[in-house]
């Protein structure tokens, strides 16, 4: 038995560590009701999710009585999320729509929360797309936009399969630059940058040498690598998240994971907000 988070389990799931380490960043802040820090969500906001994949910002935001708009371009993530989100019972209103986002079908000046999450990575002209966002959103609405980390997309690049790189995925890599400057041209005002997300960046990179080991068909893995991280677990993803949970339970751990998320992040988070 380790010394390191003592009485934590000997095996985790490497999911449930990383909503353990995004809560480190600022994301999922239930005792706030913020999706991630600075960014509150109340019952009478209207919350765009755009590209919203399996749906967790939806849910976080349904949850507080929000009236949710979600897209996403596979129509089976919108159908499972509706169903989700019905079941759920406490959103205000919610509406699923098929979506590219090149243009969104949604109304200007509605959203006063506007998500998109690992979304312009994938796009012919995020700017187009960002206007998109932009125009959906109110005077005052605050934004929370994610990209993949550029450090961590180059390190992939040299052993993930080609298609991981290919249109419909990961078209375009993002600088620190890139992201402030397409936020800056689209007129909204940056409220703070944030890298994150080093457990997932090795997770992934664990995730890409497990798929090559077994000889597993890449080709028929869906758009995010998120969705295909699912049990039964290979054994080496287990004890990496083990390992990384019991790290995190201490300040050293704790500090280390802030500079390695600075070094090598999966994400780029950018808050901002439309100008009243």
């Amino acid at each position: 038995m380790s010394v390191l988070g003592s009485g934590l389990p000997e095996v985790n799931d490497p999911r449930w560590v990383g909503l353990i380490d995004a809560e480190q960043t600022g994301w999922y802040l239930n005792k706030t009701d913020e999706l991630f820090r600075g960014f509150p969500i109340t019952a009478d906001d209207n919350v765009l999710d755009v590209g919203c994949g399996p749906g967790h910002a939806t849910i976080f935001c349904a949850t507080r009585g929000a009236h949710v708009t979600f897209t996403d371009v596979v129509p089976e993530s919108i159908a499972e999320l509706e169903a989700k989100v019905r079941e759920l019972g406490s959103a205000r209103g919610f509406k699923g729509i098929v979506s590219d986002s090149d243009p969104l079908m949604v109304p200007d000046a509605e959203a006063t929360r506007v998500v998109c999450q690992e979304v312009l990575e994938h796009v012919e002209d995020p700017d187009r797309v960002l206007a998109e966002l932009v125009r959906a959103g109110q005077p005052g609405a605050l934004y929370l936009l994610t990209v993949p980390g550029e450090r961590g997309e180059k390190v992939q690049q040299t052993f993930a399969p080609s298609m991981y790189f290919e249109h419909p995925n990961h078209i375009r890599i993002f600088s620190q630059e890139d992201f402030l400057s397409l936020v800056e041209r689209s007129g909204l005002e940056l409220i703070s940058y944030t890298p994150y997300g080093f457990y997932w960046f090795f997770g992934m990179c664990m995730h890409w040498a497990i798929q090559a080991a077994k000889g597993e068909d890449f080709e028929s893995q869906p758009f995010a690598v998120y969705a295909s991280i699912t049990p039964p677990f290979d054994p080496s993803l287990q004890s990496w998240a083990t390992l990384w949970r019991r790290l995190i339970t201490t300040p050293e751990g704790q500090a280390l994971k802030r500079e390695l998320d600075v070094i090598l992040p999966k994400s780029q988070v950018i808050l901002a907000r439309k100008p009243q």
